[in-house]
């Protein structure tokens, strides 16, 4: 039996690793982001990435086509979600699941102390974007310059995302800087 077992899971290239990771930590103008599975990765559906979000770190104010679910592991976040007539923000923590829709507008900030883990479950596209956004994590922090935010803006089109404008993150009480 154990070697019928073992056979499937090569034959499957099945992966029993616990905690899996790429090895591969970007940091997102603000929040990072470790990948457990690969956006690359043919025998993976989706991608699941290891997000962390520093105090004082807002995620503006966007939209696209793929599917979220975050599982808050440590600490707490406001999330922004968005009715047929409103903005409102709601306090997740530890053990809280959001899910966030296709096309849905929503935000993220945490406004405590500590740093905020999640846990994302996404498509391989949005992994792929995160990649192509993102930039080699270092011990120190460095700012966000125009031509990152110029870059982040034209991945965005390509990818067919929509982000906010400044003013709009100003009116739902993000204040954007570079």
């Amino acid at each position: 039996m154990i070697d019928l077992i073992q056979g499937i899971v090569l034959e499957n290239q099945m992966s029993l690793a616990k905690n899996p990771s790429t090895g591969k930590v970007l940091e997102l103008l603000g929040p990072t982001v470790e990948f457990l599975t690969s956006p690359e990765d043919p025998q993976n559906d989706f991608c699941v990435i290891r997000g962390t979000v520093p105090p004082g770190v807002s995620v503006p104010l966007h939209s696209h086509a793929d599917t979220e679910d975050f599982l808050v592991l440590s600490g707490e976040l406001d999330a922004l979600r968005q009715d047929s007539q409103d903005h409102t923000w709601i306090k997740v923590k530890a053990n809280d699941c959001i899910h966030v829709p296709s096309n849905a507008h929503h935000a993220w900030r945490n406004v405590s102390d500590e740093p905020t883990v999640v846990l994302v479950i996404t498509t391989k596209k949005l992994g792929q974007f995160f990649q192509e956004i993102g930039r080699p994590q270092t011990s120190v922090s460095m700012p966000v310059t125009p031509e990152d935010l110029e870059r982040y803006a034209a991945v965005n089109a390509r990818y067919g995302y929509w982000i906010a404008s400044p003013e709009e993150n100003a009116l739902v009480g993000i204040h954007m800087s570079s």
